[in-house]
């Protein structure tokens, strides 16, 4: 018999999110609790109804700071919260929202809310949101990425005063190896007023073994100085078991709030993070279909991942040879546009960037770590403006970069981890549109491939073979540019 995980109480029984997003759309004035200054913003940015995520997480965490953000709800600590949804269903504005909120009557500039990203193009993402939105109010949102020098960030996060150091900013969007260097090196920079941690793509975080910089941070936020004079009876202290001696003194409570497309189930992962009473929202379940004549069966109880609903599916079978070929055949005379199209290593991406280029008539880039952040930037500009049909990518942007009106997703080279791919393909049909995912599988891989989609519970995935026949024409030219290729590396 098969062994059923013990889960604690709050992974078994969660908050359940509709997963339709066309469907259950909810206008931002019926979202209770909400600023009129932001929903004017909302409105002013084209915003008329929020996602079902949203309109379940934004009062959720209104409610935990309902009483100011000093003091959990009737002196309480607030509990954490989990939010599991796929990818492009509207996460960064669940908290983006709720955040500015809460901080919008702040009277001392102190950080209050830091957000932790993986990589320096989402955390500019998320950065730019929370700039739509703290606009005007006197909040400061600084990001510290690696972008500018250290020096400049240190200038910009504190200053130094004849009284001692002040905080330059409210609200810190972050890449962890920058932060924790900050947390080391800067003079001043304090977190001992943080009130919200948001971790986004919660499950890289804890797999990348950013642990040491989660218990750097709150040790950050608990540290107690003694020296600066300061009144003892603000300091927090670690949070233990409600006596009336820790009663007395309230504290700010540090919330923690975790955002992920595939938030691990693992009871001794989650551990790690630390969670206080954690509540768990989640579009990812599988659904009881009652039927007519009243019995109600499971439907999909293995799925561990939704993926977006407009998604359709597709692999090709191929051979090492043909991929190129196929890839060709799908941009030359599929006449594909606006295609996202995934390598493994950085190296893959360059080479075959180059051999289209060479082979020409598409209008092709590529995105990795060999560029800049400020080409980066341009490239992805100009894709999103449908100045390049292919966009050829490490996957350094299959993690939660949100890139406009996608077509097609290509795994040029398929994915050896589930989360891999759900990543990758999550990239098209964001935000309730529709998209396709096309894999090339070379044919020893086949088997393994459907193998970890059906684990996962992903059963629509059609087999679409592409006939020698069709490549034939391309042949000559794919030669040539081969040719010339080889002369280039040369």
């Amino acid at each position: 018999p098969q062994v059923q995980p013990f889960l604690p109480q709050w992974l078994a029984q969660p908050k359940l999110v509709q997963k339709s997003i066309k469907d259950n759309l909810v206008p931002i004035r019926d979202v209770p609790g909400i600023h009129p200054r932001l929903l004017k913003k909302l409105q002013m940015n084209g915003i008329e109804s929020f996602f079902p995520v949203q309109a379940e997480v934004i009062p959720a965490i209104l409610q935990s700071a309902s009483n100011g953000y000093l003091m959990g709800q009737g002196g309480y600590r607030p509990k954490d919260i989990c939010v599991s949804a796929p990818t492009g269903s509207g996460k960064t504005l669940s908290f983006v929202i709720p955040i500015v909120q809460v901080l919008l009557h702040r009277v001392v500039c102190q950080v209050r809310a830091l957000v932790l990203l993986p990589t320096k193009e989402l955390a500019q993402q998320v950065s730019k949101v929370f700039n739509i939105y703290t606009d005007g109010t006197g909040l400061k949102v600084v990001s510290i990425t690696g972008q500018k020098s250290f020096a400049k960030e240190q200038e910009m996060l504190v200053q130094k005063k004849v009284t001692g150091y002040c905080s330059l900013a409210d609200i810190i969007v972050a890449t962890p190896g920058r932060l924790t260097d900050h947390i080391n090196q800067t003079p001043g920079f304090s977190l001992t007023q943080l009130r919200f941690l948001i971790i986004d793509e919660a499950d890289r975080m804890i797999d990348d073994m950013h642990q040491n910089c989660l218990n750097q941070i709150v040790s950050a936020a608990f540290q107690v100085k003694n020296d600066s004079g300061s009144n003892i009876l603000f300091q927090r202290t670690k949070p233990g078991p409600v006596t009336a001696a820790s009663s007395c003194y309230p504290q700010i409570p540090l919330q923690k709030l975790l955002f992920s497309a595939t938030l691990t189930q693992d009871p001794e992962k989650l551990h790690q993070l630390d969670l206080f009473q954690p509540r768990l929202f989640t579009s990812i379940y599988s659904e009881k279909k009652v039927h007519g004549d009243g019995t109600e069966t499971e439907q999909d109880t293995n799925k561990k991942y939704t993926l977006p609903e407009g998604l359709s599916q597709c692999y090709v079978p191929c051979n090492l040879n043909s991929k190129p070929l196929l890839l060709l055949h799908f941009m030359v005379k599929m006449k594909f546009t606006r295609v996202l199209c995934f390598t493994n290593s950085r190296e893959a991406s360059h080479r075959l960037f180059l051999l289209v280029q060479a082979f020409g008539g598409v209008t092709v880039a590529e995105f990795s770590s060999r560029l800049t952040p400020n080409e980066r930037q341009r490239t992805m500009k100009e894709f999103e403006q449908g100045k390049i049909q292919l966009l050829i990518s490490t996957d350094a942007t299959a993690r939660g970069i949100d890139v406009k009106r996608v077509n097609y997703v290509i795994n040029y080279d398929a994915p050896q981890f589930i989360r891999t791919y759900i990543h990758r393909v999550g990239r098209t049909a964001r935000a309730g549109e529709v998209g396709v995912a096309f894999s090339l599988v070379l044919r020893i891989q086949e088997r393994q491939f459907l193998r970890m989609l059906n684990s996962a519970g992903i059963q629509d995935v059609k087999k679409q073979p592409v006939k020698g026949n069709s490549l034939k024409p391309l042949v000559q030219r794919y030669e040539e540019a081969l040719c010339k290729l080889e002369k280039t590396v040369k």
